[in-house]
């Protein structure tokens, strides 16, 4: 079973080695940032997130590169985090943990006596991509500070979205059944109190998804 893990925290467990907790510490700080030199134009930015689609047409056997897959999780660091709490959890599943994660949320969706074939739909669900990245959120020191927590997060796994399209890739962010997150907590190793907000399904696509209609945009001018 492979399961890769990325827990940035600001602070160190035991089990972190001291080049694991540097790497989480400064995933946000020591890659080289400039604004001096922008490479993308306004147009270009804004057409690239128009782009952006919610893709699950993937091929399940066509892996990612460690090296990608890395940088897609650093993203998620590289999104707004108010006072810095670093709260992105984060485990990759590929290959056999694929089985284990269908099969962990399986097993809580049968005991809570769900339908069988929803539930024997789910311990196959997440071999339809070659990868699904678990994201989950730290509890904060407050109710608002882990509501800024959540908001952080979710602008992460955005940056991640955004990523992936430049890569090509396909990816779907999905949300884990009601009642699964500790046994999620458990496989992926996190801490108990986080909160798992998005099983995101990735990999190179094998079709594509038609631009949706968009509502006009909910805004109100204040002068």
């Amino acid at each position: 079973m492979e399961l890769v893990a990325f827990s940035f925290a600001a602070t160190v467990k035991p089990a972190q080695s001291k080049q694991s907790l540097d790497r989480a510490r400064g995933a946000a700080s020591t890659v080289p940032c400039t604004r001096t030199n922008h490479t993308v134009e306004p147009l270009e930015l804004a057409a690239h997130i128009r782009r952006r689609r919610s893709n699950l047409q993937i091929n399940p056997t066509s892996v990612v590169s460690r090296d990608v897959l890395q940088e897609l999780c650093d993203a998620i660091m590289w999104a707004p985090n108010h006072k810095r709490t670093w709260p992105a959890r984060i485990a990759i599943m590929s290959g056999e943990s694929r089985h284990a994660l269908g099969d962990t949320i399986a097993n809580v969706m049968a005991a809570q006596n769900e339908n069988e074939v929803k539930v024997q739909k789910t311990r196959g669900k997440y071999l339809r991509a070659p990868h699904i990245i678990v994201v989950g959120v730290a509890r904060g020191d407050s109710d608002q500070r882990t509501r800024e927590n959540q908001y952080a997060v979710a602008a992460g796994v955005q940056n991640l979205l955004l990523l992936a399209e430049a890569h090509g890739l396909a990816a779907l962010w999905g949300s884990p059944a009601d009642g699964a997150n500790d046994a999620i907590n458990k496989l992926c190793s996190f801490d108990d109190d986080v909160e798992v907000i998005g099983l995101v399904y990735l990999g190179h696509p094998s079709g594509e998804v038609e631009q949706p209609v968009r509502p006009p945009t909910p805004l109100t001018w204040f002068d």
